[in-house]
C-alpha cells in the first residue's frame, strides 16, 4: 500500500493498520511515526481511535499490535477463503482417523487464531472456537508455527512475550520455550502437555504457504485421560502427513503469489 497517496482519513487509518499487521513484532509509537510520515498529533489521535475500536492493541510497554476485533474480521473472511477449502478435507480425514478434535490455526503476532475446527466424536468437547485467539507459547499449534520463524524474528518475538502461568506446565521463560522450539524444528511436530488448559493435550505440525504469508499449524486435541503421550507420539506422523497434504494442495491450487 502506498503511504504517499493515502491522504484521506480512512486511507491514513489503513496505512497504520497495514504497518502494524505486517510488522514481525509489535511497533512502538516512534517506529510508526518514522514509517507513516504523519504529524505526531494526528498519528496519536488515529492510533487512539484504532485502539478504542479494538482494531489495535496497546500493551504495557507502549507497543501496538493487531487487535482481536481485526483478527475476528480476518477469521470471518477466512471462512470464504480458498485456503480453507484446500485444508478442510484433510482436517476431516484426520478427525475421522483419530476421533478427536482437529484445529487449524494461523500465527498473528504473539497469538494463534483458530481458523477452522472439526469437532471430535467423543462426549467431552473442546472449548476452542473459530476466531478465538490463544497465546502462541503454550499451544501445540502456536509452538509448531514458531518453529517456522527465521531465527532473528523468533528472538524478537520471544523477547516481547509476557508469560502467564495457565497451568503448572506452562513455559515461564523465553529460554525454556526457545529450547523446545529448536527441538520442534528438528522433529517436525509439537506437543501441548497441558500447558494452556489443565487436562488438555495435543500434537501439532506446522503448515505454511509457499510465500509464507500463512504460517500456522494443525493439531489433534483431546483430554489427557484419553490422550496419553505415547498415543500422541503415534499420531505425530498422521498429523505431519495431513499438514504436508494441505501444503501440497495449496501449492497446486493457489500457487505462489506474485
Amino acid at each position: 500500500m502506498s503511504q504517499t497517496r493515502e491522504t484521506g482519513t480512512l486511507g491514513k487509518l489503513m496505512v497504520l493498520l497495514d504497518l502494524v499487521t505486517h510488522a514481525d513484532t509489535p511497533l512502538r509509537f516512534t517506529d510508526i511515526l518514522a514509517r507513516a510520515r504523519q504529524p505526531r498529533g494526528t498519528l496519536h489521535r488515529q492510533l487512539s481511535h484504532l485502539v478504542e475500536e479494538g482494531l489495535l492493541e496497546l500493551d504495557g510497554d507502549g507497543r501496538y499490535a493487531p487487535g482481536l476485533r481485526l483478527l475476528d474480521f480476518a477469521a470471518r473472511s477466512w471462512a470464504r477463503n480458498e485456503f480453507r477449502l484446500v485444508a478442510e478435507p484433510h482436517l476431516s480425514e484426520l478427525q475421522q482417523a483419530t476421533g478427536e478434535t482437529v484445529h487449524l490455526g494461523v500465527l498473528r503476532g504473539q497469538s494463534i487464531i483458530y481458523l477452522d475446527k472439526v469437532e471430535g466424536r467423543q462426549p467431552v468437547r473442546m472449548y476452542s472456537q473459530i476466531g478465538n485467539a490463544s497465546p502462541c507459547y503454550c499451544t501445540g499449534v502456536g509452538k509448531a508455527a514458531l518453529s517456522l520463524l527465521p531465527p532473528e524474528t523468533l528472538v524478537d518475538l520471544l523477547a516481547g512475550l509476557s508469560f502467564t502461568s495457565f497451568t503448572a506446565s506452562t513455559h515461564a521463560s523465553a529460554e525454556t520455550l526457545a529450547a523446545e522450539i529448536r527441538e520442534i524444528a528438528e522433529q517436525g511436530y509439537a506437543f501441548d502437555r497441558e500447558e494452556h488448559e489443565a487436562g488438555i493435550r495435543c500434537v501439532a505440525a506446522p503448515v505454511w504457504s509457499e510465500d509464507r504469508t500463512f504460517i500456522g499449524g494443525i493439531s489433534v486435541t483431546g483430554p489427557a485421560y484419553r490422550l496419553s503421550m505415547e498415543l500422541l507420539r503415534q499420531w505425530a506422523v498422521p498429523v505431519q502427513l495431513a499438514a504436508a497434504r494441505i501444503m501440497e494442495g495449496m501449492r497446486v491450487r493457489l500457487g505462489p503469489r506474485r
